[in-house]
C-alpha cells in the first residue's frame, strides 16, 4: 500500500476539526507545493538525473533546507533503484513517506511534557516579534479548555509594553498572571510566580522571558538565571524550553534556532504564523538539521489556533490536494 493511500485512509474516511486547520492553516505551502510538484511529474514522465535536480530546487525553494534537501535526494535515489521506480508519478507516494519519516525522527518526543502530579513548568525563549507572548496565551487557553488551572509569569520585563500583553492574554484565556513592575528582575517574577503557582495548586505555570537585552551574552545569562530559579523552586522542572520561531523568517529562524539551542537547553519548538507563509518546509529543515522537535504549531490568529503538532497530519495538510487529486482520478 502506497503511503499516500494510507494517509489518504487515515484522513479522508474521518477527518477532524485539527486535521482542518493543519488542511487550512497550509493553504499558502500546499498550494505553491503542490503546483509545482504537479508541474515536475508532468514535465519529467521518468525518474532520471534531471527529475532528482528539478525536484532538489523544488524542496529548497519552500525552505526546506538545503543539507536536509541534499540528504532526502540521496535516500530518494536509494528508494528509487531499491524499488525499481521508473515513474516520476509513482515517486511523489514516497516522497511523502520519506518527508513523515523525517518528522518521525524520535516517537517519543513530540509530545509537551507535562506532568501527571505536581506542577509543570514550561519556559518561553525567543527574540523579539516572533509571537511568543500570543503563543503563551493561546497555550494558556488550550490548557485552561483542557480542565487545567493555570499561571503566567510574565518574565519579559524589558520590552516595553510586553507586561501588558501577557496580562491582556490573560484575561482572554481567564488565568492569573503575576507580574513585577517594569525593569524589575526577571529571576525574581519567575520566583514569585512558581511560589503563586504552588499555593494555588496549579498544574501548569508557563513563563514568558524576554527577547533582547543589550547583547546575546546578556540575554542568555539572565535566560540561565531564570532557568537556576525554576531548578532550585522545582527540582524536575522546566519541564519544556520552549523556542518560539516564526515560520514566515524561514531560514533566518534556523539561525535563531541555532544561537538558541547553543545557549540553552531547548526541548522544543512552537512555529509561529505557519498559515502566513508558502515556506512551511522550514519545519522540516528544523527537525533534520537541528534534531529539536516543533512541538506547537501557530495555524491562525484566532485564540484556538494553537496545535500540538503532528507528523502525519502536517504531511498530510502539505500533500491532501495531491491525494484528493488522486482519489478522483481513481473515481
Amino acid at each position: 500500500m502506497s503511503f499516500f493511500k494510507k494517509l489518504k485512509d487515515k484522513f479522508t474516511t474521518q477527518t477532524d476539526d485539527v486535521t482542518e486547520k493543519f488542511k487550512g492553516g497550509l493553504e499558502k505551502t500546499r498550494t505553491s507545493f503542490s503546483t509545482k510538484m504537479n508541474n515536475l511529474v508532468k514535465n519529467y514522465r521518468k525518474v532520471d538525473e534531471d527529475f532528482f535536480e528539478e525536484l532538489e530546487e523544488l524542496l529548497i525553494s519552500a525552505d526546506v533546507g538545503v543539507a536536509t534537501v541534499m540528504d532526502l535526494i540521496d535516500v530518494l535515489k536509494d528508494e528509487a533503484r531499491t524499488r525499481n521506480i521508473k515513474d516520476t508519478k509513482e515517486l511523489q507516494s514516497v516522497i511523502s513517506e520519506k518527508l513523515a519519516e523525517l518528522l518521525h525522527k524520535s516517537e517519543e518526543d513530540g509530545s509537551l511534557n507535562v506532568q501527571e502530579d505536581g506542577l509543570s513548568v514550561f519556559l518561553f525563549v525567543g527574540v523579539n516579534g516572533v509571537g511568543k507572548t500570543t503563543t503563551i496565551g493561546k497555550l494558556a487557553h488550550k490548557f485552561k479548555q483542557e480542565g487545567k488551572k493555570v499561571v503566567l509569569a510574565a518574565g519579559d520585563t524589558f520590552r516595553a509594553g510586553a507586561i501588558e500583553q501577557l496580562d491582556v492574554w490573560g484575561e482572554r484565556a481567564g488565568v492569573d498572571v503575576i507580574k513585577h513592575q517594569a525593569g524589575s528582575d526577571p529571576a525574581a517574577v519567575v520566583f514569585d510566580a512558581v511560589q503563586s503557582a504552588k499555593s494555588r495548586q496549579a498544574d501548569i505555570l508557563l513563563c514568558d522571558t524576554a527577547g533582547r537585552l543589550q547583547n546575546k551574552v546578556n540575554l542568555m545569562n539572565e535566560l540561565e538565571k531564570v532557568k537556576r530559579v525554576i531548578q532550585r523552586e522545582v527540582p524536575s522542572g522546566p519541564h519544556e524550553v520552549i523556542l518560539v520561531l516564526d515560520a514566515t523568517t524561514g531560514q533566518n529562524a534556523m539561525s535563531q534556532a541555532k544561537q538558541f539551542g547553543q545557549s540553552t537547553d531547548v526541548s522544543g519548538i512552537a512555529l509561529t504564523k505557519l498559515d502566513g507563509t508558502a515556506k512551511g518546509g522550514i519545519v522540516l529543515a528544523i527537525r533534520h538539521e537541528l534534531d529539536i522537535p516543533v512541538k506547537l504549531v501557530g495555524l491562525g490568529e484566532q485564540i484556538d489556533d494553537l496545535h500540538e503538532f503532528d507528523a502525519d497530519t502536517f504531511v498530510y495538510g502539505l500533500f491532501s490536494s495531491i491525494i484528493e487529486e488522486e482519489e478522483e482520478n481513481e473515481e
